[in-house]
């Protein structure tokens, strides 16, 4: 005779189901976008492309300020955690510039930092924004060392490479 055995219900076992379900919300989540995406792509309004911009740049910023108070020692260092946000610090970098299609300026839109010289002057700023992609590679990968002093150094470049971005194109 077979005596069925019940599962523990252990925390790890919770937790697991827990972020399983989490992780299907996230990629249906994101198919769900795609598929949106794919389907306004072909011709954004421009307060789409604006609303597209402004939520890359506050997943930039989610994830660069951890990065930067630990730098600064407003919290405890944790390795793994600036791996994590330089990561997507990095993907975001990617994600940028397509927040910029042409007629999503000042001149379409209202609600916007972006000044009327990214559009006129689009090669100067698309090399500021390969400037930012560049650098944000590199944290990644120094962050992947765990070298907290060489990370600051190389927060301290990709920061400036935002800063550089920002004097010349974004409204302050």
């Amino acid at each position: 005779m077979i005596i069925p055995v019940k599962p523990i219900d252990s925390p790890c076992s919770k937790r697991l189901k827990l972020m399983n379900k989490v992780s299907q919300i996230l990629v249906g989540g994101a198919l769900g976008l795609s598929i949106l995406t794919a389907a306004s792509a072909a011709d954004p309004k421009p307060q789409d492309t604006v609303d597209y911009r402004k939520s890359v740049y506050t997943i930039i910023g989610w994830n660069f300020a951890p990065i930067g108070a630990m730098m600064k020692g407003e919290v405890p260092f944790d390795a793994a955690a600036v791996v994590r946000h330089a990561q997507y610090v990095e993907m975001m970098s990617k994600a940028a510039p397509e927040g910029f299609t042409k007629g999503s300026g000042p001149d379409a839109v209202k609600d916007t930092e972006a000044k009327p010289e990214i559009w006129t002057n689009w090669d100067k700023f698309e090399a500021k924004m390969n400037d930012f992609q560049q650098e944000a590679a590199k944290l990644t990968e120094v962050a992947k060392g765990g070298n907290e002093g060489a990370i600051k150094a190389q927060f301290g470049k990709t920061a400036e490479t935002c800063k550089a971005c920002h004097k010349a194109f974004r409204k302050d």
